[in-house]
């Protein structure tokens, strides 16, 4: 095993297993993670296996990830647990039953994802839902952003309990514009005081219960800067590290998305969003870009890095089989199951959460 730092690269794989070129992308110095997809899933057995090879590359381990919040957005499906939509925790006959369902999806989620040897999902949402935005949707936890802040919270409490680090998105508030930033470059155009006092509530709050990980999200704000918050020094170093205090990781949402796209090529916007303040860049659904990334762009790497992204790794005890046999998971996969109404479509690999 190769003794080496993480870099702050994140990228992803073509398949079920690690391809021989793959294998030599991840033993770049720049690169620090992979995430996952739903192409890359095929059974438990199988994910476990791959993550198990990428595990064994390095020393520390580069980080596994993956989008796994329940309902529209799940990517492992088969053996796994099927976790509600967000806003389905909130339907429940009192405040107290919410939060205590919450709880158990988080660490129903993290638990299982664990057990396979994936390090951390990109959840919680802490979008303030609504009918604006139907890319959030049923993804946010309420549309009042007290709840979604109780919610979530909560929901992070069972990561934790699980072993696994929460990453709150999508900073500073993605639910209050119409525009997918999947495919369009959404504009937020209203004054930061109105910001502050709906859509930075719940990660504020977060903040303040010990968030270990965020990710901002690639809208503009005009009204506080005109480049997308997630490549903003504004947002990240002004507002994010020095007002709200934040000392955890920050992760940049997928640099393939349109919302990215004003930001340059691949190399232009990972440093872009390097130097504006993120720890991790995720450059994912285009291997070309990512190894453009690598082979072109000036990384930065510090010490402080190292602590940042070290945090995030996961704690592995049990596999899913040895899981399955706890009564904690038999429980709380019937609770948190009984919340599901109907199946949902997986919204698929093009979208990045």
């Amino acid at each position: 095993m190769n003794k080496m730092t993480l870099g702050p690269i994140m990228c992803d794989l073509r398949g079920l297993q690690l391809e021989v070129d793959e294998r030599e992308m991840l033993m770049h110095p720049h690169v620090g993670g992979v995430i996952l997809f739903t192409r890359n899933f095929e059974s438990p057995e199988q994910i476990a296996s791959l993550t198990k090879v990428i595990h064994e590359l390095r020393q520390p381990h580069l980080l596994i990830a993956v989008d796994h919040e329940g309902g529209r957005v799940q990517r492992f499906r088969e053996g796994f647990s099927r976790l509600p939509a967000c806003a389905l925790l909130a339907e429940c006959h009192s405040a107290r039953q919410a939060e205590s369902l919450a709880e158990q999806a988080g660490w129903l989620m993290a638990a299982e994802l664990l057990a396979v040897g994936v390090d951390l999902s990109f959840a919680p949402v802490l979008d303030v839902g609504g009918k604006i935005s139907q890319v959030i949707g049923d993804r946010a936890f309420h549309v009042n952003p007290d709840q979604v802040s109780t919610l979530a919270r909560a929901y992070m409490r069972g990561m934790k309990a699980a072993g696994m680090a929460a990453v709150g998105k999508h900073f500073p508030g993605h639910g209050s514009v119409p525009e997918d930033s999947h495919v369009a470059i959404p504009y937020d155009r209203r004054k930061y005081q109105d910001i502050q006092m709906k859509d930075l509530i719940p990660f504020e709050r977060m903040i303040r219960a010990g968030l270990p990980g965020l990710m901002p999200a690639h809208v503009i704000y005009p009204e506080v800067d005109e480049k997308p918050a997630g490549f903003s020094p504004i947002w990240l170093e002004q507002i994010l590290r020095k007002q709200l205090e934040f000392q955890g990781t920050i992760f940049s949402d997928d640099l393939s998305m349109k919302g990215a796209e004003i930001m340059g090529d691949y190399p232009q916007r990972a440093e872009a969003a390097l130097h504006a303040g993120c720890d991790m860049v995720l450059a994912c659904n285009n291997q070309t870009g990512a190894i453009s990334i690598l082979d072109k762009a000036e990384i930065p790497n510090s010490i402080e890095l190292q602590s940042r992204l070290i945090r995030m790794h996961g704690q592995f005890d049990k596999n899913l089989d040895e899981l399955k046999q706890t009564t904690l998971w038999q429980e709380r996969s019937a609770a948190v199951q009984q919340l599901e109404k109907e199946p949902e479509l997986d919204l698929g690999d093009d979208l990045f959460a």
